[in-house]
């Protein structure tokens, strides 16, 4: 058993990928990292999209192709790299969930690349690609806080601008009072906000100022994504 072993450690580090070899699998990763830049620059737009995250799927893709490429017939490296990598942590901070989706796919792509399977590769980065193409530009329903603060005296008539606007669309989540100030924290889809200020002839804003006695009124959208 042990003969075994150790002719198979021996063949293993004896074994290594031929000139041709490492071209065509580190071209097939170029190839495959910007299919993948494509479909990310395609999928997200406006602040959420990060041309450094970008070029480090690519550049992700070639790195893992590479390292699959050396120890895909090395079992002594396999065990190395595994050790290696255990000890290592990624904490980076990803602007949107689908962000996760990519790396992911980079490092597959990687793989594939690095040990030979370019029809798996291949055929797996059309699917996604046309996946995100359809879904990639799907958003959630941005929730919108009216945040509105304003003399005691004003809240029945706030409260009651609010619905007329909103109607039901609006839940009260926070209603802070002092012995003089109210404020008031109405929660709100985005595209109920839209519809309501296309129905009245004035928008929110400026009919809320009408009441009288009122400090503020801020809008603020709040998404799954980092921004305003």
């Amino acid at each position: 058993m042990k003969e075994q072993i150790y002719q198979l450690f021996a063949q293993s580090m004896a074994a290594g990928p031929s000139l041709e070899d490492l071209l065509l699998r580190t071209g097939a990763a170029v190839v495959l990292g910007f299919i993948i830049f494509v479909s990310y620059w395609l999928s997200h737009a406006g602040t959420i999209y990060s041309q450094k995250f970008n070029v480090n799927l690519v550049v992700l893709t070639v790195l893992t192709a590479s390292v699959m490429t050396v120890i895909s017939n090395n079992i002594a490296l396999s065990l190395g790299m595994v050790g290696a990598l255990s000890i290592v942590r990624f904490r980076t901070a990803l602007k949107d969930a689908r962000d996760t989706t990519y790396v992911f796919w980079a490092i597959i792509c990687g793989i594939c690349a690095g040990v030979g399977q370019f029809i798996a590769a291949g055929v797996g980065s059309a699917a996604v690609f046309v996946v995100l193409l359809v879904l990639g530009r799907v958003r959630n329903d941005v929730r919108t806080l009216v945040v509105v603060r304003a003399a005691r005296s004003s809240s029945l008539a706030i409260e009651g601008k609010i619905f007329a606007y909103l109607g039901a669309a609006a839940q009260a989540r926070v209603k802070n009072t002092t012995p003089q100030t109210v404020e008031f924290i109405y929660e709100v889809s985005r595209g109920d906000l839209e519809q309501a200020q296309r129905k009245n002839e004035r928008p929110l804003v400026d009919a809320l100022y009408d009441i009288g006695g009122v400090e503020y009124v801020n809008i603020v959208a709040q998404s799954d994504e980092i921004g305003s």
